[in-house]
């Protein structure tokens, strides 16, 4: 099994996030789990990288040529695949990986942690999408998403989905149990105004 795991390209303020980062990445290699992540030497991320390694895990990096050609990529990887775009690069994290993390990050741990969530409601992929809520840092982001589901913009199967954990082994844990929910389109008949 191999989890894509999205998280920050910088440490964030409290060492906490890099202590949590290590134990997950180590915790993971500890269960034979091989992560697929951005390529990078920095933040989190490294973290993450170093971490797994020195557990005897597999960590294969996918990082587009220009953070390679930056001095941004991981050098002592299992595997580093270097692409040319990042729509390039989640779509091989998504074909290496069995599942999708995200750890604290900023903008693109949103973003790409999102796009995998979409992908599972468009029915693109099957497999869980999960938060590693280190000290609550991901509570602000689960309240709105909760907003959402009151309002009728994301619906309580797609909601109930994500997995929310702060381990990783109650991660894998929360894997063994997932279940796909099972999208249900409505044809434009169907929908009201049409």
């Amino acid at each position: 099994m191999r989890l894509a795991v999205f998280t920050g390209s910088s440490p964030g303020h409290d060492p906490l996030f890099a202590e949590a980062a290590g134990r997950f990445a180590a915790g993971l290699a500890s269960h034979s789990v091989g992560i697929v992540y951005g390529g990078g030497r920095v933040g989190l991320m490294g973290t993450v990288a170093d971490s797994a390694l020195a557990a005897g895990g597999e960590v294969i990096g996918v990082i587009p040529d220009a953070l390679q050609s930056a001095e941004v990529g991981h050098t002592g990887l299992s595997r580093l695949h270097v692409v040319g775009s990042m729509h390039e690069r989640k779509q091989l994290m998504a074909d290496l990986a069995d599942g999708f993390v995200a750890l604290p990050g900023g903008i693109g741990t949103l973003e790409e942690i999102f796009e995998a969530w979409t992908w599972l409601q468009l029915g693109i992929h099957a497999k869980p999408i999960a938060f590693i809520n280190v000290n609550g840092f991901w509570n602000p982001l689960l309240a709105g998403l909760d907003g959402m589901v009151g309002a009728g913009f994301v619906t309580d199967e797609f909601r109930n989905a994500l997995i929310v954990e702060e381990t990783a082994e109650g991660l894998l844990e929360a894997i063994v149990r997932w279940r796909a929910p099972q999208r249900k389109w409505r044809r434009p008949a169907e929908i009201p105004g049409s």
